[in-house]
């Protein structure tokens, strides 16, 4: 796809008669749902588009229902310009960037929730985080009506989150995880890394590299805990302050004793104010 046939889309009606003619034409379109800051791990999303369909749409709508009010809403990393032309360069054929108020109008009142899946892992230490991202991504499946929607594997509890929404509300859409990519240290590439001090990304791969021990030493059928328990010790010793570092299933994302079946290891932690996430399959 040539960078020429790139278009950038701020109305709605404009997006779906594009959308509408791919679809007339019989393209399949596929959907990569983004808060913008886009890096590497993006556009590898990007890529995998390209190879499962003809039309790529990425959004850019840094969502204000999914920030706590204690989070890093107001700073969180913006340049759309800059984001508008790696995805040109990477060959998608548009992008969606609409305004808080498009997607929130006045008078909004609908919020999708999800039980069990938002129980525990991120559930608990972000209130309402995950309403936000399900009722968010709810609305831009049903903006551009996508055959496929493209989510990193990084945050796996929302992959997990939004598959169940699709399949709840009967979308007609595939919700497709991508394998999470890496500096070539380990670190998994997230628009937050830009926060770390020289000394914190220095540290930071640890996250990697523990995840990796634990996922190692779990595939024995060996209870888990003593696996856990070190981990987090070794990431405290590193300077991080960990949320939490479990073991769980992979569908229900229910901590596990001992690992029969898929499951992930799954971490949230802070290195200073920067809050990362990273999960490895057993």
């Amino acid at each position: 796809m040539s960078e020429s046939t790139f278009q950038s889309f701020r109305d709605l009606a404009a997006l779906r008669g594009c959308v509408a003619a791919w679809r007339a034409a019989g393209e399949r379109v596929v959907l990569i749902p983004t808060m913008g800051a886009l890096h590497d791990g993006h556009l590898a999303l990007v890529a995998e588009a390209r190879r499962i369909g003809r039309r790529t749409v990425a959004s850019i709508f840094v969502n204000p229902t999914q920030f706590g009010p204690n989070e890093d809403f107001a700073r969180y990393p913006r340049d759309l310009d800059a984001d508008l032309a790696l995805l040109a360069q990477a060959g998608a054929d548009a992008a969606w960037t609409p305004s808080v108020e498009t997607m929130y109008p006045p008078g909004f009142a609908t919020r999708i929730e999800v039980a069990g899946l938002t129980d525990g892992l991120c559930g608990p230490f972000r209130p309402g985080h995950f309403a936000g991202v399900a009722t968010v991504v709810t609305k831009l499946l049903n903006q551009v009506r996508p055959d496929v929607a493209l989510f990193g594997e990084k945050d796996f509890q929302q992959l997990r989150v939004l598959q169940q929404v699709a399949a709840d509300l009967d979308l007609p859409v595939e919700i497709r995880g991508v394998p999470t990519v890496r500096e070539p240290d380990g670190l998994a590439l997230s628009s937050r890394n830009r926060y770390l001090s020289a000394e914190e990304r220095a540290v930071a791969p640890k996250l990697h590299a523990v995840l990796s021990e634990i996922a190692s030493a779990s595939r024995s059928g060996t209870p888990v805990a003593g696996r856990i328990a070190a981990g987090r010790a070794a990431l405290e010793a590193a300077g991080f302050r960990v949320q939490y570092l479990a073991v769980c299933d992979a569908r229900t994302l229910v901590p596990v004793e001992r690992v029969d079946g898929p499951a992930r290891v799954i971490a949230a932690a802070f290195l200073g104010r920067t809050r990362l996430i990273d999960n490895r399959a057993v």
